[in-house]
């Protein structure tokens, strides 16, 4: 009684939502009261929740802990994998710990060391060069761990890479959605692996697309197209000034879809993006043998006619029911339609777990072969905020908005020809040349005049409008949140956060070392920025790097 009486008293000056979530998962997991006292919620996402408790686990005095509670609909295997990868590659190198777990029926908290850090976005522009460097170093460490266990983490993000800028100490976090290499070390990734290629063969076979699931993966596909009346041969959309596209084979194998949608790349240009499989790999054909059609290309087909398209499966063909039959070639490309014949072409599946912004193209273009690189790309990308001043840096609805966007970086003639080397064709309706990344950096940065510049005076990439929500940025992470800054994100430490800002305060701008940024820097960004994952940085490599040269391990 006295315990709950105390659980009871150190929740006074909660708000009532706090309160209550506290009070809920002390009756989830009851044990919890045995150990710890729960102080605050300082996080919550899609995944999950984590709360700052206090705990007497040895002498001397109380040791705070952070409890990630588990949302009870998570696979089991995916929280084993997620221990399994703080178990075995934790608790050293800069990638956190556990120190316990906790289950009640479908209810599991995991305990681990709580490290108070800084908001990102908050430090960005006081960061000096040198501490810059220690901060991407330490990145590449936890990296550069991990990956030796053959874990890809598949979020890297800043949010995920807790900073304590007082005492210089760094922890890479939350597993939810790793995934393992060909020779992973983490036996349950393995199992996570299968499960995900298992649910992606199922995926394929119903065959399903909906309005938020477009061919590359679209998030943020637009809900008129369910709106729009039904005709033989295409959905007719207003207000486009932007094609983009995605084309497979003709003889209609691969699933294709064809949207016309208003785009806007960093507020400055607009491309039409026409991306296809040239190369197939064993997975994908294994994929092909489905049974059903597509039920959107059924809804959009006229009631009142059907036509028959032949499907290979196992050997034997067989009718069934589609909108327009497979061999024939679509003639919507660059038009404001979308044909029944891509409509009705089978979806690509490839893993695209992350956040958006932090994809790499290989991601992006869903190639099904996936390795550390991308972990590498995402921290490129970090980098990138940090020269650059801004962050996000990449800011964009959907996937093909995306490369787009990434195309204006590293320029499109690069980025089509890093495609092919992972099987991917893309076209692009304009060409766009790659940019200097030292230049692109110090005029966002505002090193071009004496005195610093607000994001909205440059039109580059991390110029936003200020009306902009905290969809920007789904995780930054900070310990004060208001309950409107709690509502999505799955790390440890961390709710949503208005990122819109991207300005200089020139009260906290610290420009020690920022004067004469070295070669080195923007030769490892390029490095870490490489559209071909093959020829990527790697982790121990860029530990080598002689940006790194005055730096020991």
């Amino acid at each position: 009684m006295s315990r709950i009486l105390n659980h009871q008293l150190s929740l006074r000056g909660h708000n009532d939502g706090v309160k209550k979530d506290i009070e809920k998962l002390y009756e989830a997991v009851p044990q919890l009261s045995n150990v710890f006292k729960i102080k605050d919620k300082i996080g919550e996402g899609t995944f999950s929740s984590v709360y700052l408790a206090t705990a007497q686990l040895q002498v001397g005095p109380e040791e705070k802990i952070a409890l990630k509670h588990l949302i009870p609909t998570s696979h089991p295997m995916r929280i084993a994998a997620e221990l399994q990868c703080l178990t075995v590659a934790g608790g050293q190198d800069n990638v956190m710990g556990v120190k316990y777990c906790f289950r009640k029926n479908d209810h599991v908290v995991i305990a681990m060391p709580y490290l108070e850090h800084e908001s990102f976005l908050d430090i960005l522009h006081s960061l000096s060069f040198q501490e810059v460097r220690e901060y991407m170093f330490n990145l590449f460490k936890a990296l550069k761990r991990i990956h030796q266990f053959g874990i890809v983490h598949r979020d890297v993000k800043p949010s995920n890479f807790l900073y304590n800028r007082l005492l210089k100490k760094y922890a890479l976090v939350d597993f939810g959605l790793a995934q393992g290499t060909h020779d992973t070390k983490i036996e349950l990734l393995k199992f996570v692996q299968s499960e995900t290629q298992h649910e992606s063969c199922l995926q394929n076979k119903s065959h399903l697309i909906t309005g938020n699931k477009f061919s590359l993966s679209s998030p943020a596909a637009p809900k008129e197209l369910d709106q729009q009346p039904t005709t033989k041969t295409s959905v007719k959309r207003p207000y486009t000034n932007t094609q983009i596209q995605i084309k497979q084979g003709k003889d209609g194998k691969e699933g294709s879809v064809g949207l016309s949608v208003q785009r806007s790349v960093f507020g400055e240009r607009n491309f039409n993006i026409h991306s296809s499989i040239s190369h197939e790999s064993p997975a994908v054909k294994l994929m092909k043998q489905s049974k059903t059609v597509d039920v959107l290309s059924r809804k959009l087909a006229t009631k009142k006619k059907a036509v028959s398209t032949k499907v290979m499966t196992s050997g034997v063909m067989k009718k069934t029911t589609s909108s327009c039959p497979a061999n024939l070639t679509c003639d919507c490309y660059a038009t404001d339609k979308v044909c029944s014949i891509c409509l009705s072409r089978r979806q690509q599946v490839a893993p695209r777990a992350g956040t958006p912004g932090f994809r790499a193209p290989e991601v992006l273009t869903k190639c099904p072969n996936q390795t550390t690189a991308i972990d590498m790309w995402s921290a490129g990308v970090i980098f990138l905020s940090l020269l650059s001043g801004r962050y996000p840096f990449y800011k964009a609805s959907d996937d093909l908005t995306a490369l787009a966007q990434i195309m204006t970086v590293r320029g499109s003639k690069e980025t089509i020809q890093a495609a092919k080397t992972f099987g991917k064709s893309i076209l692009c309706s304009k060409e766009v040349p790659a940019q200097d990344l030292r230049k692109l950096c110090e005029k966002l940065r505002g090193k071009e005049s004496n005195t610093p510049k607000l994001a909205s005076d440059i039109q580059g990439p991390a110029s936003h409008d200020p009306t902009c929500s905290e969809k920007t940025d789904h995780k930054a992470s900070h310990l004060t949140q208001t309950p409107q800054a709690q509502q999505s994100g799955n790390s440890l430490y961390k709710g949503n956060r208005n990122a819109c800002g991207g300005r200089f305060d020139v009260h906290t701008t610290n420009l020690e070392g920022w004067d004469e940024v070295p070669d080195e820097a923007y030769d490892l960004l390029d490095k870490l920025l490489d559209l071909n994952p093959a020829s990527r940085i790697t982790a121990e490599a860029a530990l080598l790097h002689p940006f790194f040269k005055d730096m020991s391990l």
